[in-house]
């Protein structure tokens, strides 16, 4: 093999020293890992979330408390689980976030609306507990992928009056979302339930109810449901070309956002299927993300 010149070896060196392979070298520094941590039992089950706490690179040093990216794992609300997601949440803390890992019960643990109402309930855990995690509650941002999509926008559109999340545990209040970052979520819910993009797999966590109460229940977590003025601004990811959670959904969403004159942002990834985009797509995702939220102050410190 030729050895490298002068440039090529230049060039190799530039890149192992670019800000993200320091990154990568320093991430043990800058972050703690709080696993597994319990912030909910209900139906006889312990729920857990993971936790990644920012920390300053200085002995002694406490950092303000700090914007927090809460994911939510896909697997259409039957599958799935958060330790799968965890390479998904580098790009958040390379940003400088907190990030805190969800898990919530699927379909054969317990049937919807359950899973909407775990994550509440952990949205409201993290806001009791916003000293421990150093959390700043006003800089949450809510996101996932597929069904992970679909809860961040419940978890930014569902008003209290919806009533759900009663099984919570404490006192405190559930925090507003500030962003939402929706990666090709299900925004209509009845759809992919009885609709023409009806899957399988969703149709597991309704269970055997009746026609009746899975119209009821589709439409009370359905994202499209709770589109009205005065929203959290939503950023949403997709693929044109996604064979399981139709592009149509996003389209839909962001024309009624659009039409109540919620901040929101439609970014279409051409011939994009359900994830497993390319490196040159997510790099342009992200880039989309950092720009987005800057725009509406959600960074981090």
């Amino acid at each position: 093999m030729k050895a490298p010149t002068v440039s090529t070896a230049a060039a190799l060196l530039l890149l192992a020293t670019t800000a993200d392979a320091q990154f990568a070298t320093s991430i043990a520094n800058q972050y703690q890992i709080l696993p597994n941590v319990t912030y909910l039992t209900a139906g006889g089950q312990e729920l857990k979330l993971d936790v990644y706490r920012r920390r300053a690179e200085q002995p002694g040093v406490q950092l303000p408390p700090q914007p927090t990216v809460v994911y939510m794992h896909g697997g259409f609300w039957a599958a799935g689980a958060k330790e799968t997601a965890i390479l998904t949440l580098i790009p958040w803390m390379e940003m400088g976030f907190n990030v805190v890992n969800v898990e919530y019960r699927l379909a054969r643990q317990a049937l919807a609306p359950a899973a909407v109402e775990d994550c509440l309930c952990a949205l409201r855990f993290l806001n009791g507990q916003k000293a421990t995690y150093n959390i700043d509650p006003t800089k949450i941002i809510v996101t996932g992928e597929s069904a992970g999509g679909h809860l961040s926008l419940a978890m930014g559109m569902i008003p209290d009056s919806a009533d759900l999340g009663r099984e919570c545990a404490g006192n405190a209040e559930v925090p507003r979302p500030a962003a939402v970052v929706n990666f090709f979520g299900i925004s209509d819910v009845a759809d992919v339930i009885d609709g023409p993009h009806r899957a399988n797999a969703a149709m597991q966590w309704f269970g055997g109810m009746t026609l009746a109460a899975r119209t009821e229940i589709a439409k009370r977590v359905s994202p499209m449901t709770y589109v009205r003025p005065g929203l959290p601004p939503i950023l949403t990811v997709h693929g044109d070309a996604d064979p399981t959670v139709p592009y149509q959904h996003a389209v839909m969403l962001h024309a009624a956002l659009e039409k109540a004159g919620t901040p929101n942002q439609l970014l279409t990834i051409p011939g994009g299927k359900h994830g497993g985009f390319t490196n040159e797509e997510r790099a342009k995702i992200f880039a989309t993300i950092r720009q987005f939220l800057s725009k509406y102050g959600v960074t981090a410190k």
